[in-house]
């Protein structure tokens, strides 16, 4: 791997312990947590929300958990992460849910992101150690049915970040590995099965605030950066194409916003505080200079469709779009999928409207096992 990339990676990541962070509004750790893991959804346009029946419900919207069959589904996602870099980053995801009696289906997971090798130099350049970077989550979700339409779901996971070996100094601060928790909150409707043009179609929407809970720190200086706390609303519309029931398409559109903030001090705002200061203007840090970010360029909009032949084979395609002031993602998202008795793969790709972005051609495979 070229070292020039891998020292951009890593002064990225102690970024984090500059001083200089204290005057940026809006930035938040482990972006991680952030990456969508379904490649069935990533070929969507990351419009999932309000769909949610797969043992991935749980990053999307844990609430659809209470709709699901009463089965076993174990999933995993893998995908080398910044292809374009010539990394050996590579981020994994593993997924499961069963279904306990008198409960309902209850899910778990563990997130993990390689950042790769890193190497630390003195001043003169001498290499003094080499350590390899790198951040996990697991935790448990729970959906139920409060009415034969609603549900509500939640979930809880232990956050871990292991940017740089503990003990080292960095700007005069002994840097150590971050810790936190993150909560979710979630809701689904789903109506019943409905017709059009003597078609079954179905409506559901959904809404999920996740990732709630304290910053994270990283030095021995109480100075807190806060955990992506997002919130996530969409809808989605499904619906027969014959009688039989043999074609089917979905259409899906969510949208999105991170639902966290620092103070002018460079410290993580509370929960409460945050979720209501984060729906102004806020300043963020674009590499370059500093730039305002108005409410209007903070959502990001995720549109896509699906389409299943006898419930077999699928095809998808779908569009994500970020504000340029706002992180400036834009790219067009491609996916298929194939079930086969308790076997099932999907695959994504996404094909990026900027030809230099870090996330042209990233690739997604998940494999699941559905008993």
């Amino acid at each position: 791997m070229n070292r020039k990339i891998k020292a951009f990676i890593c002064l990225v990541a102690l970024f984090t312990f500059s001083q200089g962070v204290k005057a940026q509004v809006g930035i938040t750790s482990v972006p991680f947590l952030q990456i969508e893991p379904d490649s069935r959804a990533a070929g969507m346009g990351n419009a999932n929300v309000a769909i949610s029946d797969n043992a991935s419900a749980i990053f999307w919207n844990p609430a659809g958990l209470a709709f699901q069959d009463k089965n076993t589904q174990i999933a995993i996602t893998h995908a080398n992460w910044l292809p374009n870099f010539d990394t050996d980053l590579f981020y994994d995801y593993l997924v499961g849910k069963m279904y306990i009696d008198g409960i309902g289906n209850i899910g778990a997971h563990i997130t993990f992101l390689n950042l790769g090798e890193q190497i630390q130099t003195d001043e003169t350049g001498i290499e003094l150690r080499r350590f390899t970077s790198y951040e996990l989550a697991g935790g448990f979700s729970y959906g139920f049915k409060i009415t034969e339409n609603w549900a509500l779901g939640t979930g809880f996971r232990f956050i871990y970040s292991n940017l740089v070996p503990s003990g080292i100094d960095v700007g005069g601060q002994t840097a150590k590995s971050g810790t936190s928790i993150g909560i979710d909150v979630a809701a689904m409707y789903r109506s019943n099965p409905f017709y059009v043009m003597n078609r079954n179609a179905q409506f559901s929407a959904g809404t999920n605030l996740s990732n709630i809970g304290p910053g994270i720190q990283y030095t021995d200086r109480a100075q807190q950066d806060p955990l992506p706390t997002l919130l996530r609303i969409g809808w989605a519309y499904t619906m027969d194409l014959d009688e039989d029931g043999f074609n089917t398409i979905t259409f899906a559109n969510d949208f999105s916003k991170i639902m966290a903030r620092n103070d002018t001090a460079g410290r993580a705002m509370n929960v409460m505080e945050a979720l209501v200061k984060s729906w102004d203007t806020y300043r963020r840090f674009d590499g370059q200079q500093f730039v305002d970010v108005p409410l209007s360029e903070q959502f990001m909009i995720g549109i896509g469709a699906e389409y299943w032949y006898n419930k077999q084979f699928a095809i998808r395609s779908g569009y994500f779009y970020e504000a340029p002031q706002n992180g400036d993602r834009q790219f067009l998202t491609f996916g298929a999928g194939l079930r086969y008795n308790i076997f099932g793969i999907d695959f994504s790709y996404i094909y990026t409207i900027r030809e230099d972005h870090p996330l042209a051609n990233t690739i997604r495979l998940s494999v699941l096992l559905d008993f």
